[in-house]
């Protein structure tokens, strides 16, 4: 029994030194592999209800990863379409603004010059550009990678999980269950259930920009649905930029309804409708929680952080969960209790 502890240890610290091997060798592509196997844990679900339905596992698994890549394409696609076809009616919006902008509140005035900010935002979109015409080919064999790995993950899924259960300790298999189903929920509010309000709040952008009669009406659509992505801000911020412009061009009427009918139909409603809907696929993550992980996480390690962020804040609030229904740990009386026995006790 010792000799064979003693293996696994062994074992264990030879799969620890050559993850951390490989993530050094595997450097340039590391953000790939590790999206590809976020994405894979998503899907592992829908894979293991298509063979529930008499399809083989093979074709499952191809099937799957298919619409894995696919839904990536569509993602990735609007936005290098907007960053280089149309970069120049992003700009073109961001010049309409006058060079200057008066704010006065009583006796305090400030003037705003808005050609800083309008320049930075023309440099930026120019380097985003090129930098995705550079990098085509190199974004292609990422893409090919990323398929393979979603591909062999999904083809031999139980060879992790039994290494994992085979670790543990059995008197934490169930802490070990209640990480996967963690993981699981999170990975699919940030996949599925933000993709799908996306999509709704591109959707619905483009029909109120078209009717309102805004050019690059596509575009804005476009970025607003990007924007979803984004916690707390989202899609808002295209709306009151497009307000904001339309006042300083004394169209009040046109930035009126679209404040008004942009924020009701673009902000609020493809969350109101959508959401609810996919709420069963989603983990029960407060969205000031989801804000600091999706932040945090974009600041430290890059884009890749909208991901594991929001899943790394998700995975501490279920050990603090854990910890509370430890055996051993007391649950703490509820505050109004306490206070309601202070003030019987003559306590203020």
């Amino acid at each position: 029994m010792n000799s064979d502890w003693g293996e696994t240890r062994l074992l264990v610290v030879a799969l620890v030194g050559l993850t951390a091997l490989s993530a050094v060798v595997l450097s340039e592509v590391l953000y790939t592999v590790v999206f590809a196997i976020t994405v894979a844990y998503t899907l592992f679900p829908f894979r293991k209800l298509l063979v529930h339905r008499g399809f083989s596992r093979r074709v499952a698994t191809g099937a799957i990863t298919g619409v894995a890549a696919l839904a990536v394409v569509a993602a990735v696609v609007p936005a290098a379409y907007v960053l280089y076809q149309r970069r120049s009616a992003l700009i073109g919006i961001a010049r309409a603004l006058p060079a200057t902008i008066p704010i006065e509140i009583g006796e305090f005035s400030y003037l705003i010059r808005t050609r800083p900010l309008t320049t930075a935002a023309s440099d930026v979109l120019q380097d985003a550009a090129l930098s995705i015409a550079s990098a085509a080919t190199v974004l292609s064999l990422k893409g090919l990678l990323f398929a393979i790995v979603v591909y062999g993950l999904l083809a031999r899924p139980g060879s992790f999980r039994t290494v994992a259960v085979g670790l543990v300790p059995v008197e934490f298999h169930d802490a070990l269950e209640r990480y996967h189903e963690r993981i699981q929920a999170t990975l699919a509010g940030i996949y599925l259930v933000q993709a799908a309000t996306a999509a709704a709040t591109g959707v619905a952008a483009y029909v109120v920009f078209a009717l309102l009669g805004y050019e690059a009406a596509l575009t804005l659509a476009i970025v607003a649905g990007l924007l979803q992505f984004v916690p707390v801000v989202g899609p808002s911020v295209v709306i009151v930029t497009l307000a904001a412009v339309d006042v300083v061009n004394g169209d009040v009427t046109r930035a009126t309804t679209v404040l008004i009918v942009g924020l009701v139909v673009v902000g609020f409603l493809p969350d109101a409708i959508v959401r609810p809907r996919l709420a069963s696929l989603a983990g029960e993550l407060p969205m000031t929680l989801y804000f600091v992980g999706f932040v945090g996480g974009v600041l430290t390690i890059g884009p890749l952080g909208f991901v594991l962020g929001p899943l790394a804040v998700g995975l501490l609030v279920e050990t603090v969960q854990l910890l509370s229904t430890a055996p051993g740990v007391e649950e703490a009386a509820d505050a109004d209790d306490v206070i309601q026995s202070d003030r019987d006790a003559g306590i203020e």
